[in-house]
């Protein structure tokens, strides 16, 4: 749904805006595969780098040296919330911010990983390498993607107000005359002994 809102709206550079603290940009994600380092592997895969603003593409070659091949592999949607704006901001703080793309082994020699996601906030990639099933690699943003990021995170981020929780003040000097005083002989006395009430009742 996303990857049709930017077409359909049609706005200048590819981005979607939504008043509603969410934009979306198409991001194409750079794969390289270079010669394996041992026998076992004939060759080694890994994302390299993002191209903001992409068309799609499926696998398309960009460059090839020396053995080595890049691929435009996919054209994901890079979605911005206003509700992750700490995670961005974190991200941002790093000293090389990245962007994190989450790929998964397919078993297919040609094609052995899909891309299924890419994201800007480090909490959400921490939950896919959590689970073990999926390959996350950080990739360095360019310096607009950089500002782009920032601007959402600067008109959106609203940091949390600090409540102090107040406590009920009990006052220390009041006196509850009759309850639990063993010199108050009264049947309604409810932390007074059941076994003394009934000797009470037998004098």
């Amino acid at each position: 749904m996303v990857a049709l809102c930017w077409k359909e709206k049609g706005v200048l550079g590819g981005v979607f805006h939504n008043p509603k603290r969410y934009e979306a940009m198409p991001l194409g994600i750079v794969i390289r595969r270079t010669p394996g380092a041992t026998r076992w592997a004939k060759w080694a895969w890994k994302a390299v780098a993002v191209l903001p603003g992409a068309s799609d593409a499926d696998w398309l070659v960009l460059r090839e040296e020396n053995g080595m091949t890049e691929f435009h592999a996919a054209t994901l949607p890079l979605e911005l919330h206003g509700a992750e704006t700490e995670a961005y901001l974190h991200g941002l703080s790093a000293q090389v911010p990245c962007i994190y793309v989450i790929l998964r082994e397919t078993g297919d020699d040609a094609r052995p990983l899909s891309v299924d996601l890419a994201t800007a906030s480090p909490y959400e990639a921490q939950d896919y390498a959590d689970t073990g099933d999926d390959i996350v690699e950080k990739v360095t943003m360019p310096p607009g993607l950089i500002a782009w990021v920032r601007d959402f995170v600067q008109t959106h981020h609203r940091e949390e107000e600090f409540k102090k929780r107040r406590r009920d003040r009990k006052d220390v000097t009041v006196v509850e005359d009759g309850i639990g005083d063993a010199r108050i002989t009264q049947m309604a006395d409810v932390y007074r002994s059941p076994v003394a009430a009934k000797k009470e009742r037998l004098q």
